[in-house]
């Protein structure tokens, strides 16, 4: 198997797969990733391939990992490829039984005259097809020339989506994302840890926003209610952190001086963690895991993850937010005091809550997710090599 990355970083939908491609690995099969590019410069944040912890999970685990070694600066996937760039691909893709395309963007590449013809699982993780330029567009290429054989949505609201779009509703499978169970649990010894660290109190509340800083993440909303919460919480704290989420983003101190205008005493106790490695700490360390998206959303991952910490979840009401929140916290609507008083009432309902969140653990089981993925890549696999068999030169 071969899965093609627009490049290595910050974002769950990179997280999900990557996780998915070490757990088919360690089920037997073999697997490479192609990275367009090496270098990413986005939400304020250089990111280099060769930093990045997917790809260093990777790596270890014995997958090979090249890149076309392009660098990334807001400027989209152009479709200007190289000979070199070409035969690269050209040789990855001739190795491979069938190749993942995480997103639809990769297809501008996979789209390409010459290229070894395999049968194409792309991996969607979106709500807003629209919203993606010439992607969406390549994926109907690609579905119309037979290249791509089936998609992967990692949530309802992902399906719906591409099928209102005019994707056919025979390639489109719904495979909700899961996590890593063992690594993301309620942990008293990690609770306290990173409390330590950052100088928080035991006993004080705590909210944590994981997110890159991106628009549809909607991150002056998080700051009016971050404001209004911590006017009214004297011993609260909101920790932000992802791509984008530290104080050399002049966008986001922007953002942070005008939401908190004559208030800005209180931004001490909001703290910028930029790119964290431990997030599995900071959730168990948080009371509340917030999300205050727009749009865009499929099945976030900050939710899951912060849940099977004993986060409580506070969501908008985007994606497939609503189905995974229901019975484990609350759904807001997009306004900041009504989102402030959600932390304060998910806070105090913790413990109350926490026999439901563990409950739910096994719907959010990474095995369970990789089980399903597997069993379509087989099904995939061996409909091609049935269709190579009768065919009249098989």
């Amino acid at each position: 198997m071969l899965s093609v990355y627009e490049g290595f970083f910050s974002g769950g939908a990179r997280i999900v797969h990557s996780d998915i491609v070490l757990g088919l690995t360690e089920g037997g099969q073999h697997h490479e990733v192609l990275s367009l590019y090496g270098e990413v410069h986005r939400e304020a944040t250089r990111q280099r391939m060769a930093d990045d912890t997917c790809y260093r999970a990777l790596t270890a685990a014995g997958v090979g990992v090249t890149t076309l070694g392009r660098t990334f600066r807001g400027t989209g996937v152009s479709a200007d490829f190289t000979g070199a760039e070409l035969a690269e691909t050209a040789r990855a893709t001739a190795g491979a039984d069938v190749i993942l395309s995480l997103k639809e963007q990769p297809l501008g590449l996979l789209n390409q005259a010459g290229l070894p013809r395999r049968p194409v699982v792309v991996c969607l993780h979106r709500s807003d097809p629209q919203n993606q330029g010439a992607a969406l567009d390549e994926l109907k290429a690609a579905i119309a020339d037979g290249t791509v054989v089936a998609c992967v949505c990692c949530a309802e609201s992902t399906r719906a989506a591409y099928l209102a779009a005019g994707i056919p509703a025979g390639l489109l499978h719904v495979i909700p994302n899961g996590v890593d169970l063992f690594r993301f649990r309620p942990d008293a010894a990690r609770r306290l840890a990173v409390r330590t660290e950052l100088g928080i109190d035991p006993a004080a509340p705590v909210v944590v926003f994981a997110a890159r800083y991106d628009a549809m993440k909607n991150v002056p909303l998080l700051l009016a209610a971050a404001r209004a919460w911590l006017d009214r919480v004297p011993d609260g704290q909101v920790l932000m952190c992802g791509a984008g989420m530290a104080a050399a983003n002049t966008g986001l101190t922007a953002d942070i001086a005008e939401a908190f205008g004559a208030r800005q005493g209180l931004t001490g106790r909001l703290r910028l963690l930029g790119v964290r490695r431990d997030m599995e700490g900071l959730y168990a360390a948080s009371d509340v895991v917030a999300l205050t998206s727009a749009w865009g959303e499929a099945a976030p991952l900050c939710l899951i993850e912060g849940m099977m910490c004993g986060a409580v979840p506070v969501a908008t009401d985007v994606g497939d937010s609503a189905a995974i929140v229901a019975g484990h916290g609350l759904i807001t609507a997009p306004d900041p005091e009504e989102i402030a008083a959600a932390w304060s009432q998910a806070a105090a309902s913790r413990t109350d809550l926490a026999p439901a969140l563990a409950a739910s653990r096994e719907r959010f089981s990474r095995t369970r997710m990789i089980a399903s993925y597997a069993a379509l890549l087989d099904r995939a696999a061996a409909d091609v090599f049935r269709e190579f068999d009768e065919s009249p030169a098989g």
